[in-house]
């Protein structure tokens, strides 16, 4: 009679599932979550890095150039060295009677650059023709640097029975500031300019050509003017 009893609790007794079973999920699960976490936050910065650095929206091809010229400030677009010649004359006296005359020539190496500044062209300065696909640029005047003088490298010619330090210190110092005056009249000659503007059209549409074709615009052209200048005709 027990022996029955016994087996039919064993035929009614509902099986228990083993402890590990219910603890591995949770587990499995509480491990997971904080790679999720990290693979979204690595997902959202590289998304986030891709609209500030690369992202541009399609058919904006200003956009495009103005984040080129975003990358500079001012682009040295032509360097012109040349050599200007300066000579000055000293007089000393006593009494108002001249006694020391002396003479100084120099011939001085100088250098003068012409900038862009880019930070001026904005999207007014700017037109896209869609059809041809040819963006024309409009620049600023050219800017040019300080002249460069490389009095190391002058050649000096001394004319005088005798010459001081003093007056050899002013013949030297107005020869100086001639030789600046001189060089800065030689940047501004036109053939000078010419020459500049011609380098700042050609770097121009070498740093626009390019970001305008990564951009899919495979056929696109640049044309560069400046203020007060006629479009060129096109290509």
């Amino acid at each position: 009679m027990k022996t029955d009893e016994r087996e039919r609790e064993r035929g009614s007794a509902t099986p228990t599932p083993a402890p590990e079973l219910r603890e591995e999920r949770p587990l499995a699960l509480v491990q997971a979550v904080p790679w999720m976490i990290v693979i979204a936050l690595l997902a959202l910065a590289a998304w986030l890095g891709w609209r500030a650095f690369f992202y541009q929206e399609e058919g904006d091809p200003v956009g495009s150039a103005m984040l080129a010229f975003e990358k500079q400030n001012s682009l040295i677009v032509f360097s012109s060295r040349f050599e200007v010649v300066a000579e000055s004359e000293d007089t000393r006296g006593v009494l108002g009677v001249p006694v020391l005359r002396s003479r100084q020539a120099m011939i001085i190496p100088a250098t003068v650059e012409y900038r862009v500044d880019l930070s001026q062209v904005d999207r007014e300065r700017m037109e896209w023709d869609a059809e041809a696909q040819r963006l024309t640029v409009r620049l600023p005047p050219l800017r040019t640097s300080r002249p460069n003088l490389d009095e190391a490298r002058a050649r000096v010619f001394q004319d005088g029975v005798f010459i001081t330090r003093d007056a050899s210190r002013d013949l030297s110092r107005n020869n100086s500031e001639q030789a600046e005056r001189k060089a800065g009249e030689f940047a501004r000659n036109p053939e000078v300019l010419a020459l500049a503007r011609t380098a700042a059209r050609e770097a121009v549409r070498q740093n626009l050509a390019i970001p305008l074709q990564v951009a899919g615009y495979e056929r696109a052209s640049v044309r560069v003017t400046f203020d007060g200048e006629d479009a060129p005709p096109a290509p």
